[in-house]
Formats: C-alpha cells, structure tokens, sequence
C-alpha cells in the first residue's frame, strides 16, 4: 500500500483503465472525489487528448483523439486514502508503477503534453514545391503519381498535374492525399 503521506507532494499519476472507459473512469473519479471529500488530495483528472485532421469520404475533418488510449492521468497527493479511492474507482486497473506505488509522471513530460493539448488548430504541412513529384493516396485518383503545380497552405489544398490520356489534367487534392515520392 502508499505510504501514509507521499514523498512526492502533489504530483501527477497515469492511471491505467480500460480501453475506451477514459471518459467513465475520469467522471466516475471526479464523482468520487467529491463524494469522499478528497478535494484536497485529489485535485485533477485529465484525459489527454489533441485534435487531428482526418479525411472522410473526401471531406476534411477535425477530431479528437486520445494521445494515450487506456490512461487517465490525475494530479494528487498520494495517501492511504487517496489511492483508495482511485485505485477503487469502476474501470481502473491500477496506477503505473512498481508493485502498489505510484511513480509520477515527470514535471517535464506534463509541461510537453500540456502544451501538445493546447494546440488549438492542428498543423499539417508537407515538405513539397512546385514541380516536387508525389503519390496519391485517397480518392478517385488514388495510386496515381503527379507533379505539384499550386500549393496553398491556407486551405491546406494542393494542385497536382496528372497524366491521363497522354495530357497533363489539374486535380485538386488535401495535403493528407498525397505524399512525397
């Protein structure tokens, strides 16, 4: 079991749960917390997520992914208590650590995903210039290879000559359909 009062202080743990139960275990412990009145030794509960762009049936979308599926991470003082109640919470597996003691997550490995969670529009660039040769990855002209002639990195669009039927034929694609050969 923890020791009475942690070493550590208030620090940050990764807790182990059940894949796709993240967002249950973090409102089941929140829920909990609140309930054992352990406001002062339990202080947050994060799902670390960050929004990517991804392509669906030819339409650019932003989603939220999990950066760390199956963890949920909780900034506490660990005590007899504390580790109680969230070792104890629905659809937790344990903390990560060795044997039944928690091994926080270093100060600067928080700051860097903090800041990775922050970012509010995700950035996609692909390192081409007019004239760079490329592949096609999605859609009707998937496979294809072609020359870049536009980019606009505004819309995150790019223009691509196309050899069909022995002409060079503009197509206009996402950065994500396409990449450097």
């Amino acid at each position: 079991m923890a020791k009475q009062e942690s070493k550590h202080g208030r620090r940050w743990y990764a807790i182990h749960t059940y894949s796709g139960y993240e967002e249950n275990v973090a409102g089941n412990l929140r829920q909990r917390v609140e309930n054992y009145g352990m406001e002062d030794k339990i202080f947050s509960v994060l799902v670390p997520k960050e929004k990517k762009i991804k392509i669906r049936s030819g339409k650019r979308k932003t989603v939220e992914e999990k950066i760390f599926p199956g963890y949920v991470l909780v900034e506490m003082i660990v005590t007899d208590d504390s580790w109680y109640v969230v070792r104890n919470t629905p659809n937790v597996t344990g903390f990560i650590g060795a044997g039944t003691i928690p091994t926080p997550v270093a100060a600067e490995e928080m700051e860097a995903l903090q800041k990775r969670m922050g970012v509010d529009e995700p950035e996609y660039t692909l390192d081409v210039e007019p004239g760079s040769p490329v592949q096609i990855t999605d859609g009707p002209f998937k496979n294809h290879e072609g020359k870049v002639s536009e980019i606009d990195h505004e819309r995150g669009k790019i223009k691509v000559l196309v050899s069909m039927f022995g002409r060079e034929t503009p197509v206009e694609l996402d950065f994500l359909q396409v990449k450097k050969i």
